[in-house]
């Protein structure tokens, strides 16, 4: 199954799904949620729901600059996670980058998260790793 990538601005529902997600990360790290921050940057970033059956399973949050397109959310609903959507999501930034001319992908994700290994299998490295962040990124060849 393929989810259609949908232009979203539905912020509640963004919000909503990140924290469900990563409220588990931020207690191990000993992180707050800051909703000001989420909301200055909500207003910055290109965001898709990822959709099956007209029910959203998913977030992507990306912005491009020149030289690359960066993922800054990729969330899967619990329920619909280890499905394929994040790799679809993936391959939906390597195609828009392809399409863009541009040839790399970057996204940063919690050393302690499980999703290191997804990206690696996507063939994303890490460049480097600050304050229990890798900074990875992929070259679209």
């Amino acid at each position: 199954m393929t989810p259609l990538f949908q232009p979203t601005s539905d912020r509640d529902f963004a919000e909503q799904l990140i924290r469900q997600n990563m409220s588990g990360y931020y207690e191990q790290l000993d992180m707050h949620w800051d909703s000001a921050l989420f909301e200055s940057e909500w207003r910055t970033l290109e965001s898709y729901q990822l959709v099956i059956n007209t029910h959203p399973v998913g977030l992507l949050c990306i912005n491009q600059a020149t030289e690359a397109c960066y993922i800054r959310e990729l969330q899967i609903a619990p329920q619909w996670q280890r499905q394929g959507f994040g790799t679809a999501a993936i391959h939906h930034m390597v195609n828009r980058a392809r399409q863009s001319n541009i040839d790399t992908l970057r996204l940063r994700v919690f050393c302690i998260n499980p999703a290191v290994a997804l990206y690696e299998r996507m063939g994303f490295h890490i460049r480097k790793t600050e304050v229990n962040t890798h900074y990875m990124e992929r070259l679209i060849v």
